[in-house]
């Protein structure tokens, strides 16, 4: 029994390192979030400093995740050099700290087959082309809103997008995430199935900028 228990981890084991080779993917998942939700939920709590009112933080880059069409690769085994401090500090103006651009390179950039350097200025492009809506810039108090508000508004600022490219993620009660689907060049495209999480709340907490 022991033997046949130990075949069965060492197959799973080699079928998930042949699935999640470096560079073998579908698509791209650009995952922004809203800075606000994520420091009332965790940053307030961990003292970070994406939460202090002087970084002005609205929608910063979560991370640009790999994707099958079913599924995703993690973690994945790769020869490229992890990046240096002095690189994942360069990524702390739009990822809010560089702990979260050290991580999101362990997790997700190291199956992009790209070397880390390429793999973070791959991201800020990505990032940078997205219109993020003024709209939620300008709140002053706390709002309830339905999800489909904050999408409407990223398909507003972003004509060239289709519903089906993008999702928004709710948490806890509140608007955490938009995703946008993008192909590997980068141009939007539809979301797989795995990808679509769309919150269908109504009455959704949106906090503003601090």
């Amino acid at each position: 029994m022991r033997v046949f228990l130990l075949l069965l981890l060492i197959l799973g084991t080699t079928a998930r390192a042949d699935a999640d080779r470096p560079g073998e993917f579908d698509y791209y998942v650009l995952a922004l979030s809203w800075s606000p939700t994520w420091c009332a939920l965790e940053g307030d709590a961990r003292g970070s400093p994406q939460c202090d009112a002087s970084r002005d933080h609205g929608w910063v880059l979560h991370g640009l995740w790999p994707q099958y069409h079913r599924g995703w690769p993690d973690h994945c085994q790769t020869s490229e050099k992890p990046p240096s401090r002095a690189i994942t500090a360069q990524m702390a103006d739009i990822m809010g700290t560089s702990g979260l651009a050290w991580y999101q390179w362990k997790k997700h950039g190291s199956c992009t087959g790209l070397s880390a350097p390429a793999y973070f200025a791959l991201s800020r492009e990505a990032y940078e082309a997205v219109n993020r809506p003024e709209v939620f810039r300008k709140l002053k108090d706390p709002v309830k809103v339905p999800a489909r508000v904050i999408e409407e508004a990223f398909l507003k600022a972003n004509p060239e997008w289709e519903p089906d490219m993008l999702t928004i993620t709710c948490r806890s009660g509140r608007i955490q995430e938009a995703r946008l689907c993008l192909s590997r060049d980068l141009h939007p495209v539809p979301c797989g199935r795995d990808t679509v999480r769309d919150c269908s709340m109504k009455d959704a907490l949106f906090d503003p900028i601090r």
